[in-house]
């Protein structure tokens, strides 16, 4: 037996046509495809809503950061630890930094 090659779209097209056929079992699908239900669900209600190309994947990035440093704060404390002096072993400088 041969391992079949495939590409990661073609699978997902092939789960969702057979799991969106009339009278088939979503589940039972999802287990031949070795899937999760909550994911053979949300790949059919992709396919559903944009077609072909919501099986694509999507970024994991999140939309917004509500605890975002905001740029002014980021730009003063750039400029801040550009204008004091470094003090480290390779410096010499131990004392009044």
């Amino acid at each position: 037996m041969s391992w079949e090659e495939r590409s990661l779209m073609s699978f997902r097209l092939e789960f969702v046509s057979l799991a969106m056929a009339e009278g088939a079992n979503v589940r039972a699908s999802c287990r031949r495809f070795g899937i999760s239900a909550k994911t053979g669900y949300k790949w059919i209600a992709r396919y559903r809503a944009t077609g072909e190309a919501g099986l694509s994947d999507r970024s994991r990035r999140p939309r917004s950061s509500p605890r975002e440093t905001s740029a002014e704060l980021a730009e003063l404390v750039v400029s801040l630890r550009g204008s004091r002096r470094r003090c480290s072993a390779d410096t010499g400088c131990l004392v009044g930094c």
